[in-house]
């Protein structure tokens, strides 16, 4: 719904705090901070304004005149995560930079298991968030294509980050919530689709099923997954 005479702002076009009076108690570094630590706890549905309110021990209704709307606090959170990204000086092997991001990137979010959520081109310039992509960029300098592409190598390399983090949350959030143990789930699905398989309705992935790959090495498969991106963007 549109507010009528609302105007679009960016919160950090905004001054610290709105209105006049006495000397902000609070920054948004402390907002953000105190936002993070409930999200890190309780995960992205324990943070409300009055939860961080509560946190930094002032009034839910004074907790507006710093942040305006909660997607504004989402935005300060996104940003302080940001911060954390290392900075390090290129090495000039765009692939072995951009594969170190990428990593760093998923060490990130296991810190904040929350991140993925937020994920979105809507909380990508933010200062922190300035900063990590002007790095990214300086990673790619040697690699010879145009700005728009490196652009949208960055995206690919992280949407394949958080969708395979996002993959991993969800596989331990639900082995978590079976009922029995994770061997008895795997085994009474296993038995089922051996069965399905031996009817002889799905020929073709029988035969793949009988091969016998050995037990999967989830890293390697992130890493390869990694490597089939930056393969693409390799000059030909």
């Amino acid at each position: 719904m549109t507010v009528r005479g609302a105007v679009p702002e960016v919160i950090w076009a905004r001054p610290e705090r709105t209105g006049r009076g006495p000397k902000p108690a609070h920054t948004r570094d402390d907002i953000a901070a105190a936002a993070v630590r409930i999200a890190d706890a309780q995960g992205l549905d324990g943070v409300s304004m009055r939860h961080v309110a509560a946190e930094l021990g002032c009034g839910t209704m004074s907790l507006y005149n710093y942040v305006p709307r909660k997607e504004d606090l989402y935005e300060l959170m996104m940003d302080a995560v940001s911060a954390e990204h290392v900075l390090w000086e290129p090495g000039g092997d765009w692939r072995a930079d951009l594969l170190r991001v990428a990593h760093e990137t998923r060490a990130l979010m296991h810190r904040h298991p929350w991140v993925p959520r937020l994920m979105s081109p809507v909380y990508g310039f933010s200062p922190h968030a300035l900063r990590y992509l002007e790095h990214c960029l300086a990673c790619l300098g040697p690699l010879e294509v145009s700005n728009g592409t490196k652009f949208e190598l960055i995206a690919m390399l992280n949407g394949v980050v958080t969708t395979y983090v996002r993959n991993e949350f969800d596989t331990a959030e639900r082995v978590r919530a079976l009922p029995w143990s994770e061997d008895e789930e795997n085994a009474a699905r296993t038995a089922y689709l051996s069965g399905r398989l031996a009817s002889g309705a799905y020929p073709r992935l029988a035969a793949a099923f009988s091969e016998d790959p050995g037990p999967v090495d989830l890293e390697a498969v992130f890493q390869r997954a990694l490597e089939r991106v930056l393969d693409a963007f390799e000059p030909r």
